[in-house]
């Protein structure tokens, strides 16, 4: 078999999950591994757009899909993109 030796791993959280976390001012992935959203500390987060919000939130991750990018954006949040 083929294994791609470039293949990239990342934690996903989807919008949906981020929406308890709303009032907590900005959402960086330790906040994220803090509250058990995500595992690993070394592991690059992507954001995607699964799931609604109702509040602007700023959230800082290493990637974001096109789509949770526009539905952070539309309702007044930011979505920062970390190295």
């Amino acid at each position: 078999g083929f294994t791609n030796i470039f293949k990239k791993e990342y934690q996903i959280v989807n919008l949906g999950s981020l929406e308890e976390l709303a009032g907590e001012g900005i959402i960086s992935p330790e906040t994220l591994k803090a509250k058990g959203l995500t595992k690993k500390s070394n592991v690059p987060v992507k954001i995607l757009a699964g799931g609604e919000i109702t509040k602007g939130i700023t959230i800082r991750a290493h990637f974001f899909s096109k789509k949770a990018q526009e539905k952070i954006t539309s309702l007044g949040g930011k979505a920062e993109v970390i190295k």
